[in-house]
């Protein structure tokens, strides 16, 4: 079957903001736009014929390895968002996807990259099959996966304890990428007014890596400090799993726009 070129290029699907996405100032969760990202990027492929049963038939999975967000404009409840993913790049193992979300008068509020790494169904990296290279006209060029490489925690930095919940397990049976947004922000909020104005500001970027998976019901131990940037202020966080001798599960960085 030969599909449309508008949907192997991407996908364009609107998203009104929901009640339970917003905090107390009725602007949207981080972590939500990172979900709407994952679901577009789902949306896509099963347009292009891969869907969760496509996967499942060949015990392969896609996992996020990094993300970066920017946060543009304010997005509050009750706004429709046109959120746009598309493939940008394709090397071995990995895939990444741009998304862009834009309101309704057409001003950009977000725009992301998500970099994903083929799995096979033992979880180890395997190669991206050649069905999704020869879905383009034109197959996405090389790309640099996201790295947050930080230094030592220092002892000043301030604890966060946060358990892994049910509702943070996703149909793959894995704690999903947006619920460590949730565990970085907590840990910025109990890190102080500075920390929790870097979460709120706008313009900002949030870049994440994922290092190691984190255990259903799991307790962790997340750290949050300050670093200085070429822009001003960035705040650094850390996750790890007490239980499995400090093992760091991910590394985030929220920096000024």
């Amino acid at each position: 079957m030969t599909l449309p070129p508008e949907i192997v290029a991407g996908v364009t699907v609107p998203y009104r903001i929901r009640f339970d996405e917003c905090g107390a100032d009725g602007v949207v969760r981080t972590s939500a736009l990172l979900r709407y990202a994952q679901d577009v990027a789902w949306i896509h492929s099963e347009r292009l014929g891969f869907d969760r049963a496509w996967y499942a038939d060949r015990g392969l999975a896609w996992v996020v390895r990094a993300a970066e967000l920017g946060i543009e404009a304010r997005v509050s409840l009750g706004d429709t968002l046109s959120i746009t993913t598309t493939i940008t790049g394709f090397r071995k193992v990995w895939a990444r996807r741009r998304t862009d979300a834009r309101l309704e008068d057409g001003t950009l509020a977000l725009w992301g990259h998500t970099d994903w790494v083929m799995t096979d169904h033992r979880g180890m990296p395997g190669r991206v099959p050649p069905e999704f290279p020869a879905a383009f006209a034109v197959a996405p060029g090389p790309f640099e996966p996201g790295r947050v490489p930080l230094p030592p925690t220092p002892p000043g930095a301030a604890p966060h304890v946060t358990r892994v919940r049910p509702q943070d397990i996703d149909p793959m049976g894995h704690v999903n990428n947006a619920a460590y947004l949730d565990y970085l922000e907590e840990a910025l909020i109990g890190a102080g007014d500075e920390a929790r104005a870097a979460m709120a500001a706008v313009p900002r970027r949030v870049r994440l890596e994922y290092v190691q998976a984190a255990a259903p019901a799991a307790v962790l131990d997340g750290t949050a400090w300050p670093l200085p940037s070429g822009d001003g202020t960035a705040w650094a966080w850390r996750l790890c799993d007490p239980a499995a001798a400090g093992r760091e599960l991910a590394r985030g960085l929220v920096l000024p726009g």
